[in-house]
């Protein structure tokens, strides 16, 4: 007699937990307090994943703009590196700000995340 577990019945049990663990996440972020976060730490946790994906949106135009030709008709020389560069980098910001990749929010969840599970140093007076 072969024991018969059926695929969906697996599937189903690992979608039933990634989806137990997304919803204790929400209650930890619901309400503005995460894991025992303060209000600046949460801040300051949405303004560094921020950075990140500008900081990663201006890698990728950098490397976009190395595989184009220079433009040869104005050839702007060393101050339109510079130009470019920073455009660049304003481009990169303004993405970033807009969540028009979605790695933000990612990057910040997973910060509260490992921010809520450390311990908590408590300070004893006494001391």
């Amino acid at each position: 007699m072969a024991m018969d577990i059926g695929i969906s019945q697996i599937t189903t049990d690992t979608d039933t937990a990634a989806a137990e663990k997304a919803r204790q996440l929400q209650r930890q972020t619901a309400g503005g307090k995460a894991g025992g976060m303060s209000e600046q730490q949460l801040k300051q946790a949405h303004k560094v994943s921020q950075d990140f994906e500008a900081l990663f949106v201006g890698m990728m135009m950098k490397s976009m703009r190395a595989t184009v030709g220079k433009d040869k008709l104005i050839n702007g020389g060393h101050g339109e590196e510079v130009y470019r560069s920073l455009l660049d980098q304003e481009y990169a910001t303004a993405a970033a700000k807009q969540g028009s990749l979605g790695l933000a929010p990612i990057i910040e969840k997973d910060i509260i995340r490992q921010e809520s599970r450390r311990p908590v140093k408590k300070t004893d007076p006494q001391e």
